[in-house]
């Protein structure tokens, strides 16, 4: 039986980032992974779908290179050379992410991991056993009851980046982050896109607002959807499936992607013999993701906070330095960034609109439209920056964003609100021109009394 300091049952960004973190802090680390170094989101999620988006960008942009003044001509998607571009990024960073677990003297072990005891994981017939153990064993996707999972007519988002070929019609089951993006991809690589999505919005959790302008932004693109009626049945035949809402609509597509969210792994791990206390498969923590064992840890979309990938790291980090006695402050949920990577792009930190009312803030805002934004107009890109803050005291509640590249900007726009920054504040700071980060700049001018390029 080997001892460590630290038992991490999961590889993937929750994981590593705890066995990183706590080898840095002289644990001794042994991180346990059944498939490969990285989890989800370096293989089968947040990486190789923003590759894909990637060059669906450059298919668009092809398109239409004349309306920059560049003739150019679009042929066709090589679906080959797009997996190839894509499995080559994935590949680049696996094997940078190998290295940096190796570097640590982090012992890495290959295997189907078992909690056996609050105190040991067995794997491969062999038993380690931690000081503390964390557990980080991920996510799947999703499926509603009566739909199968063929992984050729009837798909998730784990057999979509790996398509070898560009489908005629999609039919997206689900307007999520997930299902936005997907649907994004194909359009651009040709597609005919069809979103179900039972809420009345696409990216239902984020500002209104901004759900209105990616809606609008799709339905230019020709991308189509049906919102406010739920899924009722799917059946499949030799010319693709055919799906039914509850309201006795049918669309039929020749490949139907189920994005209806991910949930926990979390069965048959032993997680319920050691009496860890559950909810619906999540793992239930504290603010310091302790669950109600002592010296069990539990960190990333196995518990019921934001599946993110950086969340995830933010997790890892967080039960680390609380095991080496830092005493690090709980994650802050609501100041989090959060990007939908479609085209275009939706992003935003802090609260919603709605949120800040049912808090009981007296809530002001402040839409900023980037037709007055210099690089908005040279990207050819149209959207808005957002503004919710607290009319009593002016402080910024919430920055939501929708436009090409606007993710970009959440580096400034968490520090805003985490900060508890007022529009004066950021109003003083100068922005370098032309770039996209000016409209954050010019939305807290306006907010501030003193808008520049924008009507006051």
């Amino acid at each position: 039986m080997a001892q460590f300091d630290l038992v991490i049952l999961g590889g993937g960004s929750g994981g590593y980032a705890c066995a990183l973190r706590a080898s840095q802090l002289g644990q001794s680390v042994v991180l346990i992974e059944q498939d490969k170094l990285g989890g989800t989101c370096l293989h089968r999620g947040c990486i190789p779908t923003k590759a894909l988006l990637h060059a669906g960008e450059v298919a668009d942009s092809s398109r239409h290179s004349s309306d920059f003044g560049v003739t150019t001509e679009f042929k066709s998607m090589d679906m080959p050379g797009v997996n190839s571009y894509k499995d080559g990024v994935v590949a680049r960073l696996h094997k940078g992410l190998q290295g940096l677990v190796k570097s640590r003297n982090v012992t890495y072990v290959e295997g189907h991991g078992r909690l056996i005891s609050p105190n040991t994981v067995e794997v491969n017939g062999e038993q380690y056993t931690g000081k503390n153990v964390v557990l980080a064993t991920g996510s799947y996707p999703r499926t509603l009851p009566g739909l199968e999972i063929d992984g050729v007519q009837i798909i998730t988002s784990e057999h979509a980046i790996h398509m070898d070929r560009v489908p005629a019609s999609v039919i997206v089951l689900g307007g999520g982050v997930i299902g936005c993006e997907f649907a994004s991809v194909w359009k651009s690589f040709g597609s005919e896109v069809t979103i179900i999505e039972g809420l009345p919005h696409l990216v239902a959790l984020e500002d209104e607002s901004s759900s209105k302008q990616l809606e609008r932004a799709f339905r230019k693109r020709g991308i189509n959807f049906e919102l406010g009626t739920r899924f009722a049945s799917a059946t499949k035949s030799a010319d693709g499936v055919t799906v039914t809402l509850e309201n006795g609509s049918t669309f039929t597509a020749e490949v139907l992607l189920v994005a209806v969210g991910r949930g926990p792994v979390s069965a048959n791990i032993g997680y319920e013999e050691q009496g860890i206390a559950m909810d619906r498969g999540y793992i239930l923590v504290d603010d310091k993701c302790r669950t109600n064992i002592p010296n069990i840890w539990a960190v990333g979309d196995l518990i019921p906070t934001l599946q993110l990938a950086h969340v995830g790291f933010a997790e890892g980090i967080l039960v680390a330095e609380e095991i080496g006695g830092l005493n690090p402050r709980p994650i802050n949920y609501d100041g989090v960034p959060r990007v939908t990577y479609s085209e275009p792009e939706v992003a935003s930190v802090g609260f919603t609109t709605a949120r800040a009312k049912e808090l009981g803030f007296d809530v002001v805002e402040l839409n900023y439209d980037l037709a007055g934004n210099g690089k908005a107009q040279i990207l050819k890109t149209a959207g808005s920056v957002k503004l919710v803050s607290d009319k009593s005291n002016g402080r910024v509640l919430g920055i939501h964003m929708v436009g090409a590249r606007v993710g970009e900007l959440l580096a400034e726009a968490q520090l805003i609100f985490n900060w508890e920054a007022e529009a004066s504040d950021v109003a003083a700071l100068i922005h370098a021109h032309p770039t996209l980060s000016e409209a954050v700049g010019e939305a807290h001018l306006a907010l501030a009394g003193k808008p520049l390029h924008a009507h006051g």
